[in-house]
């Protein structure tokens, strides 16, 4: 919508309801918000499963005597899991918000993220029992 007087294709910038920081500063408020999104995470009871699937898949990396790239391996796969999970969260808790009666839509895009989850897990699962079976 052209208001009398404006230009067409020009936008007047509004300020952020909020101050925008840099430098340091910017650094320590993105951490901030990380840690309240973790602290939001961990609500999640598939979340806490996660992390204890986390500590089952050390003890069993442990046991076996694996490789340091083995850990490594498994600590990227459950990191990408973690962040996964975070999305999926993100996803169900906007969907909550804009679609809080039944809708397809809404039901899809839930599914679709938890089949997100779902691969991971699966795929970190194949990773334990690769490195149990057959990393030497």
């Amino acid at each position: 919508m052209i208001v009398d007087g404006e230009e067409p294709g020009s936008f007047e910038r509004k300020a952020a309801p909020f101050e925008k920081k840099t430098g340091f500063a910017h650094l320590f408020a993105a951490t901030r918000y990380s840690m309240q999104g973790l602290r939001r995470l961990w609500k999640e009871a598939a979340f806490r499963h996660e992390v204890l699937a986390l500590a089952t898949g050390l003890v069993l990396l442990t046991l076996r005597g694996a490789a340091p790239l083995h850990y490594l391996g498994f600590l990227l796969l459950m990191l990408v899991l973690f962040a996964v999970e975070a999305l999926n969260t993100a996803i169900e808790d906007v969907i909550d918000r804009i679609s809080p009666e039944f809708s397809v839509v809404a039901r899809n895009a839930k599914d679709l993220g938890s089949f997100a989850v779902f691969c991971l897990l699966v795929a970190n699962a194949l990773y334990v029992a690769w490195v149990m079976l057959f990393a030497g």
